[in-house]
């Protein structure tokens, strides 16, 4: 009557279909969810944190606690404005008549309140079975009551309802009218005719009118709040609230349109109880209204109990809810209802219904909202385990059930609705920062592979283009504890790239009962965590380092992503060091330092590894078409690393792009050259490195017009837009320690050979034609430029073709290197830089 009075017929029938559309949409997905695997209790809060994980459960359980704690409390009031209207003294009357006996106030109101909810409390504490048989009789009582009504439509001769109304100076009298069946009545009902509501003297809108109309369709959770209480919630729950469903959007229909044909507009305004008056047996009027606000509250007062009880169990608020786990002995959360029935107490304080029936729509529309953002995700995850019984749903109808959930939040008040989504979301930031992991599985890492695949089918490698080029690392790791600070470095010069930590384990599957890297699995991903850095963990088995190294250049990554770079630790004979307990990450947890890793190597220890067997990784590397850069020293960074925090000078990043080894071919825009620029460059563009500075080395001879050259490469630099300073440095007499061993001079046919080859950078005799007392000379060169860099970037040769030369190479390698502190050698195969916008 309230809603037909204020909106008219028209308008309450769109009311009635937006609200049972949003319902039915929302029904479809709760019977999705149901029918998928059993139910436990808790309901919407169990469907939802199952489906979108604990964040979003436990945010969504405490909105729905409140929500079902606020409709009880709701209930509660419109029985007492009920019995107030049968029982209470008329205002303005110092004492009663009759029947007419309980005075009137708030607080009296409250006390009848409190003693109701009362009883209720009572009927939840006996327990479920109790309530079940309480719900049945209440509805077989407003059946009744129902029909009765329909019969007194028909069978009461039109009469004058007189309506007294509480004013200023008293009281104010005025008439309604049951005119019985009648087309003026009918006519004069059609359309809107908002008022004041009489109960909180507010002027009534759509919106408002709507919020107090969707709170008589917010129990379709009843029956799956009690999910934990049933035989079978996967049969019952959906049977149960699509019959209710559409058994109750045709009552208030038929009502509706009963109402608007026999009862002018006063009378359905101003007097909310009419039915009384219009009648064929009043009293049963009373009882039914009795009834089902009676019932309504328990409905709700028990779902809430269940929602915190299951809210408690998952322990996703720890401590401050471990009151409510405790249940009696037949398994009734009692604490639960208890807690319950205090919040809703005090709630009651509010006083007036249409005070909080915003609140409350609010609430339910929200959690009503999710329920149907649980059901899409499920369904968009497409994981084959999502196979509910009830088909008579689609992602459409879920995205439907969202929209109409939001639209009709903000239309009913877009205050409460943007409180209640600031609210869940300070919730889901508070649950995603303290609660628990939980083996529920999350619905996020479904929808994430589901885009991540369908992205990465989308990655053509034949689009590559070197604009858009970024380092794509695999970096081999023998055992991390020697390591950490060099997984540290090259996830700094990955730039967004690919970066998998690679590791292979000397084992033969065939003498082995089960794959040994299953439960190695876990160590390297939590070490992945305790470092902080973007990777992805590659093991394999083999039955040498150069076979494992091989199968993962071949196999590791997907489709475009896919390791472009080899990065390897360096071969010398320094005994290795436990990096990983000095490392930030483990100083303030050392007792986690383990993380399931074997202990170095001792210094008296054979390596796995043999000096031919390392220099042929990275010939296969080459060969595959992969940059190689070998790291040395990067153990060794951490001062580097407090250099690059202190407040001045800023640290140095020196750049020798120049082949030491090959003083005859000295170039520096080759392809090897450019990538070696290009992977300083990218270093000093990661966060952590931004102070640092380039230093670029312009190797010299005297008689070579060096400022020509110094303005080529200046030229070069503002090409590829990388800042850095260049330092030209005189090495002539290095060069004549070369030619002195070189077979012959400049310009021989040594040198035409190699002009040939260029593009190739593959020297034959590279190991022979350089001395140890040349390398040593180099190496000096190179230490001498100070200040000291806090990392220094050296041209890599290729390895020579002759594989018996392969340790000569690498022990030139070495000499090269020593004592310089952090170094990557780089060597590149890949055009990296570009001119182009």
């Amino acid at each position: 009557g309230f809603v037909v009075g204020h909106a008219g017929l028209y308008q309450a029938l769109a009311m009635f279909t937006v609200a049972y559309f949003i319902i039915g949409m929302t029904v479809l997905s709760v019977c999705a969810i149901a029918t998928n695997g059993a139910l436990d209790a808790g309901g919407a809060y169990y469907m939802i944190s199952r489906a979108l994980g604990p964040e979003f459960g436990g945010s969504i359980g405490i909105m729905f606690f409140l929500a079902n704690v606020c409709g009880s409390a709701l209930y509660v009031l419109g029985l007492v404005e009920a019995v107030v209207d049968s029982f209470g003294v008329p205002p303005g009357q110092e004492k009663g008549t009759g029947v007419h006996v309980l005075p009137q106030s708030y607080w009296y109101e409250l006390l009848y309140g409190t003693v109701l909810l009362a009883l209720c409390l009572l009927v939840c504490l006996v327990g479920a079975s109790i309530y079940a048989k309480a719900t049945f009789l209440i509805f077989l009582i407003v059946a009744v009551v129902l029909g009765t009504i329909l019969v007194s439509f028909f069978a009461t001769r039109p009469l004058k309802v007189p309506i007294h109304l509480p004013h200023l100076n008293g009281t104010e009298t005025d008439n309604g009218f049951f005119t019985g069946f009648s087309l003026d009545t009918l006519r004069d009902n059609l359309g809107g005719g908002y008022g004041v509501d009489y109960t909180t003297g507010q002027m009534m809108s759509f919106s408002s009118v709507f919020a107090v109309m969707f709170n008589g369709c917010t129990g379709i959770m009843a029956g799956s709040n009690m999910s934990g209480d049933l035989k079978r919630p996967s049969y019952s729950i959906p049977r149960g609230t699509i019959s209710a469903v559409l058994f109750t959007y045709l009552i208030y229909n038929l009502l509706a349109f009963l109402m608007c044909a026999t009862c002018n507009r006063i009378l359905l305004q101003k007097d909310y109880g009419f039915l009384r008056d219009i009648s064929i047996f009043p009293p049963l009027v009373t009882v039914g209204i009795y009834a089902a606000t009676l019932s309504a509250a328990m409905s709700n007062l028990i779902g809430a109990s269940r929602i915190l009880y299951a809210l408690a169990r998952d322990d996703l608020f720890g401590r401050a809810l471990a009151l409510a786990k405790k249940t009696s002995a037949s398994g009734n959360p009692v604490m639960a209802v208890i807690i319950s029935w205090l919040v809703v107490q005090v709630v009651l304080f509010s006083g007036k219904l249409n005070t909080i029936a915003s609140v409350v729509t609010t609430f339910f529309l929200l959690v009503y909202a999710t329920v149907n953002l649980a059901c899409l995700a499920l369904e968009w995850a497409s994981a084959p385990n999502f196979r509910p019984t009830f088909r008579y749903f689609t992602w459409h109808t879920c995205l439907l059930g969202i929209a109409g959930c939001c639209v009709m939040m903000f239309l009913i008040s877009p205050v409460s609705a943007s409180a209640s989504l600031g609210f869940l979301l300070l919730l889901l930031l508070a649950l995603h920062y303290l609660s628990p992991s939980s083996t529920w599985g999350y619905i996020s890492q479904a929808l994430i592979f589901h885009q991540v695949r369908k992205y990465l089918l989308m990655l053509d490698v034949r689009k590559d283009h070197v604009k858009f080029w970024r380092p794509q690392m695999l970096l081999m790791v023998q055992n991390p504890r020697g390591s950490a600070r060099l997984i540290d470095f090259v996830n700094d010069l990955k730039k967004s790239g690919l970066y998998v930590l690679g590791h292979v384990e000397l084992q033969d599957l065939d003498m082995l009962p089960s794959d040994p890297l299953q439960p190695q699995q876990d160590s390297w991903l939590s070490l992945v965590d305790k470092l902080n850095v973007k990777a992805f963990v590659s093991l394999t088995l083999a039955p040498s380092v150069r076979h494992g190294v091989r199968q993962l250049l071949f196999t590791s990554g997907l489709g475009g992503m896919r390791p472009n770079t080899l990065v390897l630790g360096f071969y010398d004979d320094e005994a290795p060091q436990d990096g990983l307990a000095r490392h930030p990450a483990f100083t303030s947890a050392r007792e986690e330092v383990p993380l399931g890793f074997p202990p170095l190597r001792a210094p008296t220890t054979p390596k796995l590894l043999s000096a031919r067997e390392y220099v042929g990784i990275v010939a296969d590397a080459l060969k595959m078409l992969r940059n190689v850069l070998l790291a040395r020293q990067l153990e060794s960074l951490d001062k580097a690393w407090e250099l690059r925090r202190a407040a001045s000078p800023p640290p140095t990043i020196h750049v020798w792009p120049v082949n030491l080894l090959r003083p005859d071919s000295a170039r520096y825009a080759d392809t090897c050259s450019l990538f070696l620029l290009q992977m300083a460059c990218v270093l000093n563009m990661a966060r952590a490195w931004r102070r640092a500075r380039l230093r670029l080395f312009l190797c010299v001879e005297a008689g070579t017009m060096p400022h020509a050259q110094e303005e080529k490469l200046r030229q070069l630099l503002k090409d590829l837009r990388i800042q850095a300073q260049i330092q030209l440095v005189p090495w002539d007499a290095i060069t004549r320690l070369h030619w002195q061993t070189c077979r012959g001079p400049p310009g021989g046919p040594a040198e035409e050979e190699e002009e040939e080859e260029e593009g190739v950078v593959n020297f034959p005799t590279n190991a022979t034609q350089v001395s140890d007392e040349y390398v040593c000379a180099a190496n000096k060169l190179v230490l001498e430029q100070s200040p000291a860099p806090a990392v220094r970037f050296l041209y890599l040769p290729r390895p020579p073709a002759d594989t018996s030369l392969y340790p000569l190479y690498l022990h030139q390698l070495e000499l090269l290197t020593r004592g310089l502190g952090p170094t990557v050698l780089v060597h590149g195969v890949s055009a990296v830089t570009s001119t182009q916008l």
